[in-house]
């Protein structure tokens, strides 16, 4: 008896299919049943709980000093459980969001850094300071009620259909907005605007854990390439920051670029501009001139590599080995752009959905929570050099204000004035 071979069954209906209004409404119903409505914003939260905020925390790893030899080290972070400081000093542990709301309360749990002091090389015993309160989300990781049975839910006053997803802020249920943005660590290319000197222009936001950077690159009309971001005012020439990232020989940052001949004809101007400059330390120089005003060589070159290191595409990476990355994805910058001037690509949509991405609340918290977080760092390392200079010798939890972060995070979802 001969095997019969059926035909597969397709995975997908054939393009001249429709879906019936009968399977979309069971389409909808099962993704409503697995994943909800909220379940996008309690991820996110869960996400920057558990990896974001130890990513920006270990930014601001070592605290130096203006007093030789002294420097602040913070070694780990932990955030605690759910709990709310009562009118008598004790702390209760036992908090819930019905009780939050019936009290005017805020739903948060502590946040705690350890830190080590090295003075002269020698280092002190760890201490475990309290630095502010992180807002809990509803039903996120963090929440007791998350890890409950329906049953143990009613019998504390909680309703089981609850999807969370919210924070408990002064009593009042807040949720954090979805925000739209343009897409993150994507080239966009597009013709500069009338009436200016630039022609063509290609940005990216380079983003990373907590934080986001603009990078620009410009062509100006008599043909030269620059860049322009944050960390360093004004705009660098092109081949001066390829240099900068260690592309030294000219070649070199040709064909970083593109290996078309007529790409590599339109980067002329720009080498012209840049022909005073031919070494890595000249262009590290360049840089460091603009940001280290009036400091020797040396420092303008260390300060133009730490500049580079953290500030420049840090999504790609934040270490010195990251430089030469960094470069060709600037190149990659940089052929897009000419390749648009050249009429061989139109310019993107930047409204297209493709180039658009949402900003849930984890993405939004962690954007906040670095500013916050390093205004405590300034304002900590400010306390303790004042201290210092009056010779003074405090415990280094005297030297902390909680009241930074708390505040910062509790007056945006209060008043909803978000950064960026």
């Amino acid at each position: 008896m001969k095997a019969r071979f059926e035909p597969l069954p397709r995975a997908h209906p054939s393009p001249g299919a429709e879906l019936s209004h009968e399977d979309r409404w069971a389409l909808l119903k099962s993704f409503l049943e697995e994943r909800g409505l909220v379940r996008h914003h309690i991820d996110s939260y869960n996400r920057f709980i558990t990896q974001m905020l130890g990513e920006i925390i270990r930014e601001e790893s070592v605290i130096e000093t203006s007093i030789p030899g002294l420097k602040i080290v913070i070694k780990g972070f932990r955030l605690g459980d759910p709990q709310v400081k009562e009118v008598d000093g004790s702390v209760n542990r036992n908090i819930t969001p019905m009780e939050c709301r019936h009290r005017n309360l805020t739903y948060a749990a502590p946040l705690y850094i350890t830190l080590v002091q090295y003075e002269n090389g020698i280092a002190s015993n760890p201490v475990e300071v309290y630095i502010g309160d992180i807002p809990i989300m509803v039903k996120s990781v963090k929440d007791p009620l998350s890890r409950m049975t329906p049953e143990e839910l009613i019998k504390m006053g909680e309703d089981p259909r609850d999807p969370g997803g919210y924070f408990i802020i002064d009593g009042s249920e807040r949720v954090i907005v979805i925000q739209e943005d343009v897409a993150p660590n994507r080239i966009i290319v597009d013709y500069g605007r009338e009436g200016l000197n630039i022609t063509h222009t290609a940005k990216v936001v380079s983003a990373t854990a907590g934080y986001r950077i603009p990078i620009i690159l410009d062509r100006h009309k008599d043909g030269t390439l620059h860049v322009s971001f944050p960390a360093v005012p004004g705009k660098i020439p092109f081949v001066i920051l390829m240099r900068a990232l260690g592309l030294e020989r000219d070649v070199d940052i040709v064909y970083a670029v593109s290996p078309d001949p007529e790409i590599q004809k339109e980067l002329l101007p720009s080498f012209a501009q840049a022909g005073a400059i031919s070494t890595v330390e000249d262009a590290l120089d360049f840089i460091g001139a603009r940001i280290a005003i009036g400091q020797v060589r040396e420092s303008r070159i260390e300060r133009a590599k730490y500049v580079l290191d953290r500030y420049f595409l840090p999504h790609i990476g934040t270490k010195p080995e990251d430089r030469l990355k960094k470069a060709l994805f600037l190149g990659q910058m940089a052929a897009k752009l000419i390749e648009l001037m050249l009429g061989r690509r139109k310019p993107d949509d930047k409204d297209h959905y493709a180039n658009k991405r949402v900003k849930l609340a984890g993405e939004m918290l962690a954007i906040l929570f670095r500013v916050a977080f390093r205004s405590f760092i300034r304002d900590f390392r400010y306390q303790l050099e004042r201290a210092r200079t009056r010779d003074k010798r405090l415990g280094l939890s005297l030297f902390v204000r909680s009241d930074i972060i708390t505040e910062r995070i509790r007056h945006a979802l209060a008043t909803g004035t978000w950064i960026g």
